[in-house]
C-alpha cells in the first residue's frame, strides 16, 4: 500500500502545529511575550506572529484545497501568544474534519495558486503538496523556530521533533 497524501501531511501538519504551541509555552517563560511577537530574523522578513499565521494559512489551505472544499476563514489578527495558540488550535480542528479520502482524491486535481499580481501556479494535486505546500510549511514552521531562538529562547532540536517523543526508546544496556 502507498502513502497517501492525508498520511503523509495531515499529521506533520499537525504535530509541528502542536510543537509551535509548546515552543511558544517556553518562550513566554523565558522572554518578553510583548517584544517577541514582533521579532523578526531581517527587517524585510515577516514577524513571529505572521510566520505562525502563514504556518496556519498553508496547513489549512493545503487541506481544502485538495478535498476541494472551503477552509475556514481566518483574520490574522493575533496579538498574542494565546491568540496564536487558538489559530494552531483551529487549524488542528479543522484539519481533523477533512476525510482522509476527500483530502487524497486531490492526488491529480489541479491546483492553482495566484499571486496578487495576478500571476501564479499550477499543479496536479501531488506536486502542489509535495513541491509547493509542504516545503512552504516547514519554512514558516523554521521560522518561528529560528525567530525564537534568535532572541534567546532556550529550544533546541528535541523541541523542533517533540512529536517523536512517543518513539523514543533507551539505548541497550
Amino acid at each position: 500500500m502507498s502513502l497517501s497524501l492525508h498520511q503523509a501531511s495531515v499529521p506533520t501538519f499537525i504535530a509541528m502545529l502542536t510543537n509551535i504551541k509548546s515552543w511558544l509555552d517556553k518562550a513566554s517563560a523565558q522572554q518578553d511575550e510583548g517584544l517577541l511577537i514582533e521579532a523578526r530574523l531581517a527587517p524585510e522578513m515577516f514577524a513571529l506572529a505572521r510566520q505562525v499565521q502563514i504556518a496556519s494559512d498553508t496547513a489549512k489551505g493545503a487541506a481544502a484545497r485538495l478535498a476541494a472544499v472551503d477552509a475556514p476563514a481566518m483574520p490574522d489578527t493575533e496579538a498574542s501568544f494565546a491568540d496564536l495558540k487558538a489559530r494552531c488550535d483551529k487549524t488542528i480542528t479543522y484539519l481533523h474534519s477533512i476525510e482522509a479520502d476527500a483530502y487524497s482524491a486531490g492526488e491529480t486535481r489541479e491546483i492553482i495558486i495566484t499571486f496578487p499580481n495576478g500571476s501564479g501556479l499550477r499543479f496536479d494535486g501531488k506536486t502542489f503538496l509535495t513541491g509547493y505546500a509542504l516545503p512552504n510549511f516547514y519554512f514558516h514552521v523554521a521560522m518561528v523556530y529560528a525567530i525564537l531562538r534568535n532572541q534567546g529562547v532556550a529550544l533546541g532540536k528535541q523541541d523542533f521533533l517533540a512529536h517523536l517523543a512517543p518513539n523514543m526508546f533507551a539505548p541497550p544496556a
